[in-house]
Order: C-alpha cells, then sequence, then structure tokens
C-alpha cells in the first residue's frame, strides 16, 4: 500500500521524532468533532476512521489513515480552530502528538520544512474536494463506484484475478463513504457481482474490470495521491 498523502523524507523524520504518543483502543475516538484542535498526529501504527456525523443522523465517513500518514485539521492555526470530522481507531492503534504551539515555532524556524507542510495541507484540501465531488456529482452508484476506485488505490493488492481490496468493511461501513444507505449498497453490489465486476469472499471485495467503474463515472483520471481513501 502507498501511503499517501505522500509525507516527504524531511516531514516524515520531522513527525516521527516526536517523543509524545498515545494508544488508541479499537473503537475508540482519538479525538471528536466539534473538539479545539491543537494537535496533529503522526501514525505509528493501526488505522483510523476519519467520519463527520450528518445532521439526521448518518455517518458521512472521509479517510481512513494508517501507519506513516498525518492527521488533524487543515485550519490548526487558525483561531479557535475545533475539529470538523471525528477520528476512531479501527484496530489498536498508536499514534504521535505533535502540538500547535511546539509545531508553530519550529515551522518558523525552517523554512524548506514549512513549504512541505503547505504542501501537505494544500494536498489534504484537495483530496477532501475531490471527494465532495464524486458525491454531488455522480449520485449513490457514482458514489459507490469512486469509493472502490479510491480503495484500490489505497488498499488494493494486484492478484492474478483482479485487485483485492486489503480491508474487510460491512456493508454499513461502505455505505457511510457514499454517504447513502446500507440497502442501497447491497443493491448496487449485487448488481457488480451479476455482471463480475468484482466478486466478494470472505468480507474482501475484488475488483475485476477497474476500468468499468471509471468508464462508468467519468474517472478524470486524477493522480493517485488525490483519488485515495487515506
Amino acid at each position: 500500500m502507498d501511503n499517501e498523502i505522500t509525507l516527504s523524507a524531511k516531514l516524515y523524520r520531522f513527525f516521527s521524532s516526536f517523543n509524545q504518543t498515545v494508544q488508541v483502543k479499537k473503537g475508540d475516538f482519538l479525538f471528536q468533532e466539534g473538539s479545539e484542535a491543537k494537535e496533529l498526529y503522526f501514525i505509528k501504527c493501526g488505522k483510523i476512521q476519519l467520519s463527520k456525523l450528518t445532521p439526521d443522523g448518518r455517518e458521512l465517513t472521509f479517510y481512513i489513515s494508517s501507519k506513516d500518514e498525518l492527521i488533524g485539521e487543515i485550519n490548526l492555526f487558525c483561531a479557535a480552530s475545533r475539529h470538523m470530522l471525528h477520528a476512531k481507531a479501527l484496530e489498536d492503534s498508536e499514534v504521535i502528538i505533535i502540538e500547535k504551539d511546539q509545531l508553530e515555532q519550529l515551522l518558523t524556524k525552517d523554512q524548506e520544512l514549512s513549504i512541505e507542510y503547505m504542501r501537505w495541507m494544500g494536498e489534504r484540501l484537495q483530496r477532501t474536494q475531490t471527494k465532495f465531488r464524486d458525491l454531488v456529482l455522480h449520485g449513490k452508484k457514482g458514489a459507490l463506484y469512486s469509493t472502490l476506485i479510491r480503495m484500490s488505490n489505497s488498499f488494493g493488492i494486484m492478484r492474478e484475478t483482479g485487485i483485492e481490496l486489503d480491508l474487510h468493511l460491512t456493508n454499513q461501513e461502505l455505505a457511510n463513504f457514499c454517504g447513502t444507505s446500507r440497502e442501497v449498497v447491497n443493491r448496487l453490489l449485487s448488481d457488480l457481482r451479476k455482471d463480475g465486476i468484482i466478486s466478494v469472499d470472505k468480507g474482501k471485495i475484488t475488483i475485476h474490470d477497474l476500468n468499468y467503474l471509471k468508464l462508468e463515472i467519468n474517472c478524470e483520471d486524477c493522480p493517485k495521491d488525490l483519488c485515495k481513501m487515506d
């Protein structure tokens, strides 16, 4: 699996050098939507899901981030910055904590590091924008297809028969990525299985015809660092 949004070697060394860590048990929250944003988090191990609750109580999942990835608010240095999403551990995880005040002091002393950090913020913003684009422009079917494409870029393993998604998700969890109901996802996945586009074995999806999914949503072939789930 590629580690994207790709941290430069300089940023990777910088964030991995911090000593303060926290253990997050599976199912526990690292932070919650609406809480004050005072830190960034660098994942040492595990998987963290970033989601948002809609006004009607549904959960919309944006990212699943894993080892060597950075999560947190891109508006960290704005006054009264608050988390727009909540972060929940999908498995037992360990993250490094980077406090805002300490980060600000270090960035002001290193211009190259500051530029690399701004690049990370820009790429995170682009990825969020493309996620919203897919949800708004392509409808429920397009939202599922684009989610499967993104998952193939983040968690795909090439097999003889296709691209296996190295991720166990229930249909409800998959629906959360698409902003739709489990029933809709059930029907769409069933249609894809009948047409031989995908198969499902022991909870893992294998995509046999990725080009079909791309053609159905008029895929713009965005760079893989933007078309990912993490």
